[in-house]
């Protein structure tokens, strides 16, 4: 989580400027009828005239700013506000709820028309909601605190005696047990904070989170805190988040064409310069 403040202070970063494709082997997508346009007042939602999008309170940096997503600042509120505006919203048209990231593509009715939450794309939970094309590409990062044990490790199974803080639900959860394998009990947190407080507090030797959270977390919330490096899937094959959807929402493809003109316009790669760090001074781990 990067402020764009805090990316000129890190003077080892760079910032990337590579859109995000679809992942088509991620998850199947919705089969529910598309409208026969993606005109406004064509348009499925659970508000006549207004889109609801959903998120998590606290919003955390780089996604949100200042825990405030309809201040169209951070890149996740970025995005949704330009694909609002590919579909003909305006922003006092846009309406956010308040949603548990893992009540966001749990089973059942949704109280919102897309969500994001930096929910990864992911063959089980396609069971059970509809996601949209993939809008950010991502790999999971270890932070440790300066001068542990675990600061030094330059590969993965240097890894696997750690106590690892990590928060429940999340992709960065299955991807420790994947890909790390610890052989100590894992340290699962409801809330990601919580598991950035036990580093902190010296509780866990290193939390694993996104690549973009990671750098906020030693930039701005663990002081003498570093990534130690970051990796990838236990396929190879990318992560992406993507927005969620209701199952069968007709609303999807509506949201996947405005991806694609952001993606085809550059204008989804200007979002990603502006939010999001690079992976600069992240080595990879193998």
């Amino acid at each position: 989580m990067v402020r764009p403040s805090m990316l000129l202070a890190l003077g080892a970063l760079t910032v990337a400027a590579v859109a995000c494709a679809p992942a088509s082997e991620t998850a199947t997508q919705t089969t529910a009828s598309a409208p026969a346009t993606c005109a406004k007042d064509q348009l499925t939602l659970k508000t006549a005239g207004k889109l609801t999008i959903g998120t998590d309170k606290p919003a955390y940096e780089p996604w949100f700013k200042d825990d405030t997503p309809a201040n169209g600042k951070g890149f996740e509120s970025a995005v949704a506000y330009a694909i609002a505006k590919q579909l003909g919203f305006g922003n006092n048209e846009i309406t956010w709820a308040t949603v548990k990231f893992d009540s966001a593509f749990a089973p059942g009715a949704k109280q919102f028309d897309l969500d994001f939450n930096q929910v990864s794309v992911t063959p089980d939970r396609a069971k059970v909601v509809d996601f949209s094309d993939g809008y950010y590409t991502v790999k999971q990062a270890v932070v440790a605190l300066d001068g542990s044990k675990i600061a030094s490790a330059t590969d993965l199974a240097s890894l696997k005696d750690a106590k690892i803080g990590v928060q429940v639900g999340t992709t960065s959860l299955q991807a420790v047990k994947d890909v790390i394998k610890p052989t100590t009990e894992l340290n699962v947190y409801n809330e990601q904070i919580d598991a950035v407080n036990a580093l902190k507090n010296k509780q866990v030797d290193a939390v694993v989170v996104d690549l973009p959270t990671a750098f906020y977390v030693t930039a701005a919330q663990v002081e003498g805190s570093k990534i130690v490096g970051q990796f990838g899937t236990a396929s190879g094959a990318p992560e992406v988040f993507g927005a969620v959807f209701e199952k069968g929402s007709p609303l999807v493809s509506c949201v996947n064409e405005a991806i694609g003109k952001l993606t085809a316009s550059g204008e989804l790669a200007k979002i990603e310069t502006e939010w999001l760090g690079s992976a600069a001074g992240a080595p990879e781990l193998k």
